[in-house]
């Protein structure tokens, strides 16, 4: 069944929690060791329930295409092509036979671990080596046992209840036989793979679904068979039937595939969780980082409505780094949201400051015109700031907004060096903005009197060239020519 995150809907969900009855997603839990399949829930910090790829997992008929291509990557093709040649070139004699029973049981242990492999999360098969190293060879002795306990019992629904229930029974073998596969290689176990009880659970949670692949894989089978009679039948035998080996074994694979990736899309009706194991991300390391903690519960929050909740846990955090700029955004959109000019006003310093290392002409322009409203005549208490945010100003046309914030500044700031800055920028606004020539002149005036020593000072001139020229006041041009 599908679960949508509850804060994030059309995002799978990953997780459960049982207590709170809540879905969430990979954004909601940074911090969730997947690995490890642990997680606590953000509300009641409760042991959550890990959900695996069971809400992503694209349904099997939608990769059709898919399984087709699955035998033709590189590793089936090498164990298919070794298991296909090697017993044409082998010996007609005992070590012959000896080298074509271990092959074939290669490729029969390499089928069985590709439903393993798929119901894991594995989308690329399984490696060479599985088919000729380790362990799990018994696989074939215990599938001939299952078709072997099989017979016996619809032999035996013959002797107890005639004709009517032996077909009853063979009609039950055929339907439940792919089940007895899934459950065979899952647990490796003959009594649960021939279980009428287990096979009939497993069937009923899957549904309808399986049906339909069992539809999938009778046209398989008789694909298969009429592939390899075209083969036997249409070229020589030195060539059909190494052919005819090779389209069974890529059929076999295709077919034990798609029973795999069965169990991996209803992993969450069976009982049991798995992810996509095949992509390679950096989410450990990210999972760690407690910042993306603390941005999902500010998701959270605000997706609940807890505004006071999330303002406190942002001027928290601010107490902690000051000037953090993805906390002062945060805390001045939700302060923006909230029309909180007293807020606003608190952390005016740190807000405008941010703002103005954006060059955020809009952004100061709306704050000073909330803090004018928190306090009649607003002004910045910080030199170098309000000159920073009049630059800022002046850069996006509010003229008269720039010209306010560095009203009296020489008043204000007696001994600060920003004067010469400030009004430049003054007379700049006047001149360039609002073509008041003569009252720009008066501060580019004021500088050279009153400011001797700053740097800005030998330029003042060229200002008031420009200025009686009714020129835009831009200052020196440069030069690159060397004096000897």
């Amino acid at each position: 069944m599908k679960h949508d995150c509850h804060y994030h809907p059309g995002d799978p969900a990953k997780w459960h929690c049982g207590e709170c009855q809540v879905h969430y997603c990979t954004r909601c839990m940074p911090d969730a060791d997947t690995r490890q399949r642990r997680a606590l829930c953000p509300k009641c910090n409760k042991a959550m329930r890990y959900m695996g790829a069971a809400t992503e997992v694209i349904p099997f008929w939608n990769r059709i295409g898919a399984f087709f291509r699955y035998p033709f990557h590189s590793d089936p093709l090498i164990v298919i092509t070794i298991c296909t040649l090697v017993p044409i070139v082998a010996p007609a004699n005992l070590i012959g036979i000896l080298i074509w029973l271990v092959l074939a049981l290669a490729l029969f242990k390499y089928t069985y671990a590709v439903i393993n492999h798929t119901a894991e999360g594995h989308l690329k098969p399984p490696s060479v080596s599985v088919a000729f190293t380790g362990s799990g060879f018994n696989i074939v002795i215990l599938q001939l046992l299952v078709f072997i306990v099989m017979g016996g019992l619809v032999g035996l629904a013959a002797s107890v209840g005639g004709p009517l229930l032996m077909l009853l029974a063979l009609a039950f073998v055929v339907l439940a036989l792919p089940a007895s596969i899934m459950v065979l290689a899952m647990e490796r176990s003959v009594g649960a793979a021939v279980n009428p009880m287990n096979l009939a659970v497993l069937i009923s949670r899957i549904g309808t679904p399986y049906f339909l692949l069992y539809g999938y894989l009778i046209l398989l089978l008789l694909a298969s068979g009429m592939a390899q009679d075209f083969a036997l039948t249409q070229f020589p035998i030195w060539l059909s039937q190494p052919l005819s080996g090779f389209l069974n074994s890529t059929f076999t694979l295709i077919l034990f595939n798609m029973l795999g990736y069965l169990l991996f899309q209803y992993q969450e009706e069976l009982g049991f969780a798995a992810d996509i194991q095949d992509e390679t991300s950096d989410m450990d390391m990210h999972q760690r980082d407690r910042s993306t903690r603390f941005d999902a519960d500010i998701d959270m929050n605000l997706k609940d409505g807890n505004y006071d909740r999330v303002q406190g846990m942002l001027k928290e955090s601010l107490k902690q780094n000051r000037l953090d700029p993805v906390r002062l955004e945060q805390l001045y959109q939700l302060l923006v949201a909230r029309n909180d000019a007293i807020e606003l006003y608190q952390y005016h310093p740190r807000i405008l400051g941010w703002l103005a290392d954006r060059n955020d002409g809009d952004g100061i322009a709306s704050m000073l015109n909330m803090l004018e409203l928190a306090e009649p005549g607003f002004k910045l208490d910080d030199a170098e700031l309000a000159v920073r945010c009049a630059q800022c100003l002046y850069h996006r046309g509010q003229f008269k907004l720039a010209l306010r914030l560095l009203q009296d500044f020489h008043k204000r700031f007696p001994e600060s060096e920003e004067l010469a800055p400030a009004y430049l920028l003054v007379a700049q606004t006047l001149a360039n903005g609002m073509g008041q020539w003569e009252k720009a002149s008066a501060f580019l005036t004021f500088i050279q009197k009153r400011c001797a020593n700053h740097p800005l000072h030998e330029q003042i001139p060229v200002f008031l060239a420009q200025v009686e020229k009714r020129e835009l006041l831009k200052g020196p041009k440069a030069t690159f020519l060397v004096q000897e």
